[in-house]
């Protein structure tokens, strides 16, 4: 394994340098020089995501037929202070003259608008006329063909940190894809909003799936290029093969540090307050009980038509929308409750869970089979069903979680 991870001290002159040599026309030259200006404005505590220091990749893009997965959240901010202005980084690269060959699209697709589990089919982007191939569905590993042509593969997608959330599930079969034809992967860091604690049951290999693919527990805390070098470092990839990567890292970032999302990572996930209950209402999907897909508010409420009426007073109808064609309970009445004004967490919280099963009025039909791979393991339902608190079963993660710790240093990046 080639591993490279760029200095983050750039001075301004270097930057000014890079965009002038850069062939890119004048009104190219003029929003370059925006966005220089938001570089130099910055202080010591602005958080600047890898894709914004197009002074440390550019050069390693020249002359090359570039791949990129990317989605939505592939960006670079105008002002990396605000973040409320932005430019997706297929049209700024191909503004600077970087020959993109092909967009790679993870779930939900280039543009984000899919459903969760929706097929999302190749196809051109109709603002660039650039061909997209499907990471998702049947197709979940690119092709050798898929890949015929590619020099170098871009990896930038924002992530939330948990295990099940498929982005890093791609991650691994874009790696080991390029790891097979030798081409080389530049991942362009973003923080991790759940990157300050890690939590859960650790996945067992015989629970591996596409929503679990490693031996990690559900909040990993780890950002994407941390999690690359992880599974190059833990030989996950296929007959252990090393995929050569290089990390553009975030600048001024550790992982106790607040960050908002500026763009919603996937349908959703629309807000701060579902990104970090996440984690710990994502096990509703295995069961009967709805985490609000369908409404306003997904993942800041959970909620059934099952649970005892007079312990759960607020209500909702979930209701087909942009994020959910075809939710969960759609248009029955579900009884539940609304977190949207939760204090903020720094642990997974499994008293949602365990309180809606001890309060559901059919028990038999509460879990699916989805629950165990969302957790990884079978023992969680057990414990559950068996009537263990939150603190009986958090007890039983405890040797994995500190075993995992361990596993994980050699691959941080950030404090």
């Amino acid at each position: 394994m080639r591993l490279k991870v760029l200095k983050n001290t750039v001075l301004l002159f270097v930057l000014i340098g890079i965009s002038c040599g850069s062939g890119a026309k004048s009104e190219d030259k003029e929003q370059s020089s925006n966005e220089m200006l938001a570089h130099a404005q910055h202080d010591d505590t602005t958080i600047i995501v890898g894709a914004n220091q197009t002074e440390a990749y550019l050069d390693i893009l020249k002359n090359k037929s570039v791949g990129i997965v990317a989605n939505q959240t592939s960006v670079i901010f105008k002002d990396t202070k605000t973040q409320d202005q932005y430019t997706h980084l297929v049209d700024s690269l191909l503004a600077k003259n970087i020959n993109i060959k092909a967009v790679y699209a993870p779930e939900h697709g280039f543009r984000g608008t899919a459903s969760a589990g929706e097929l999302i089919k190749d196809g051109v982007d109709t603002k660039t006329n650039l061909p997209i191939i499907s990471l998702y569905g049947n197709n979940k590993k690119p092709s050798a063909e898929q890949l015929e042509g590619i020099d170098i593969m871009i990896f930038d997608i924002q992530d939330v940190g948990a295990r099940f959330y498929t982005y890093i599930s791609t991650l691994h079969y874009v790696m080991e894809a390029c790891a097979e034809l030798d081409i080389p992967v530049l991942i362009l860091d973003r923080p991790n909003p759940n990157g300050h604690y890690t939590d859960g049951p650790i996945l067992e290999p015989e629970h591996k799936s596409f929503v679990g693919m490693h031996p990690v527990p559900v909040v990993h805390g780890m950002t994407i290029g941390e999690y690359a070098k992880m599974i190059n470092g833990e030989q996950w990839l296929n007959n252990g093969i090393q995929c050569e990567l290089t990390i553009i890292p975030v600048k001024n970032y550790t992982h106790k540090t607040p960050y908002s999302l500026p763009i919603a990572p996937s349908p959703n996930l629309p807000s701060d307050k579902a990104i970090n209950l996440y984690p710990s209402l994502c096990f509703f999907e295995g069961t009967n009980v709805s985490a609000g897909r369908g409404t306003p508010k997904p993942f800041e409420i959970y909620g059934s038509p099952y649970l005892d009426k007079e312990v759960y007073t607020f209500k909702f109808l979930p209701q087909p929308n942009a994020g959910a064609k075809y939710p969960k309970h759609e248009g029955m009445l579900c009884f539940g409750e609304d977190l949207s004004g939760k204090d903020h967490l720094s642990r997974l919280d499994l008293n949602y869970l365990i309180e809606a099963y001890n309060n559901t009025i059919d028990k038999p039909i509460f879990f699916n089979d989805f629950f165990t791979k969302l957790a990884g393991t079978t023992e969680l339902r057990k414990q559950i069903e068996n009537k263990l608190t939150a603190y009986e079963i958090k007890k039983t993660w405890v040797r994995g979680l500190k075993a995992y710790d361990e596993m994980r240093k050699p691959y941080m990046i950030y404090n």
